[in-house]
């Protein structure tokens, strides 16, 4: 994937896809669920997971709301797979069983992240190890794919040295062990208080695995600095909401905003030129991770300014739409 992203510029490289907005839980800094909706329909998963084929895309993860409440969960990993794409997940994990993830072996499966925020659960998440750690367990014993365990600092967080506890289990597991710095609601920067600042290095400066590699950028977002880089949002790393809109990012909803099946390779190539305001900031992950892939190369010519409304010249495409606004969240 790394190989085929560094010579060719011309497709996404990961693409997060949402088939369920509905969430079985309700963690207090989170924007990205609701308790109303219904799973997209699978044929409807199929047309934009085949779509995403068509731009070329190397990886495909689900996210949510919680896609383990999707019935048919196991087909949708099935047809990722069919297209050639790599296969991933973020889940809360509290849905899973022997049976779950045996169903997910044989569908093709390649990651999964379970996020876990405290030991306990209590008002701001219920991510807890707790509640989870049979689970961990079931997975250790059954899963064929790769499992990372992400814990969190930051954004109300009662106890940040639970993170080392999680992560030390974690790695007893053989699973990999990352740490997050949650955001405020719009995705930008939230600087770490000292202890929490302290149990951040503690587990990022453990030995890299995967995409650990290419956590460097949350030193700065730690110390409360901004970051210097090229974010290729809506190129090499597009967010599929559930209506199956094409976003910069879960905290940048509203930008393209046109389907996924609409979406095209030279709207690839131009917003991997195009510099986007809000990065500076920004603490969002994945898209520093998959970035990271083209720091050294094409400097972005073209600039816009998520959430502000501004009316383009009628060839630079349509209007700036108002981004969604709410609670925080990490990716």
């Amino acid at each position: 994937m790394v190989a085929w992203a560094l010579l060719h510029t011309g497709h996404p490289v990961l693409v997060q896809i949402v088939p369920a907005r509905y969430c079985n839980l309700s963690c207090g800094y989170c924007n990205e669920y609701d308790k109303v909706s219904k799973p997209v329909p699978l044929e409807e998963m199929y047309r934009r997971i085949d779509a995403l084929g068509r731009l070329g895309t190397a990886m495909i993860g689900i996210s949510g709301g919680e896609p383990l409440t999707h019935p048919e969960l196991d087909e949708i990993v099935r047809r990722i797979r069919r297209t050639g794409a790599i296969a991933g997940m973020i889940t809360n994990g509290y849905l899973l069983n022997p049976e779950r993830i045996e169903r997910l072996n044989r569908a093709g499966l390649d990651h999964m992240q379970i996020s876990i925020d405290n030991l306990t659960p209590d008002e701001v998440s219920m991510k807890s190890l707790k509640t989870l750690d049979k689970r961990l367990e079931m997975l250790a014993q059954y899963a064929e794919f790769h499992v990372s365990i992400n814990s969190v600092v930051g954004g109300g967080i009662s106890n940040p040295e639970d993170a080392l506890t999680i992560s030390r289990r974690a790695l007893g597991l053989g699973f990999e062990s990352t740490i997050g710095i949650i955001h405020d609601g719009s995705g930008q920067l939230k600087p770490l208080k000292e202890n929490e600042a302290k149990i951040f290095h503690a587990i990022a400066n453990r030995k890299k695995t995967n995409y650990a590699r290419f956590d460097k950028f949350q030193e700065a977002i730690a110390a409360g600095r901004p970051n210097v880089w090229r974010c290729r949002a809506g190129s090499r790393y597009l967010y599929i909401c559930e209506d199956g809109l094409v976003h910069y990012c879960s905290q940048q909803r509203g930008w393209p905003g046109v389907p996924v099946a609409e979406y095209t390779r030279e709207d690839v190539r131009r917003e991997f030129l195009t510099a986007k305001t809000c990065s500076p900031n920004c603490t969002i992950g994945c898209v520093h991770r998959i970035s990271y892939i083209d720091h050294w190369r094409a400097p972005q010519t073209k600039t816009v300014s998520p959430g502000e409304p501004t009316t383009p010249p009628p060839d630079k495409g349509p209007e700036l739409v108002q981004i969604e606004q709410g609670l925080g969240n990490r990716n």
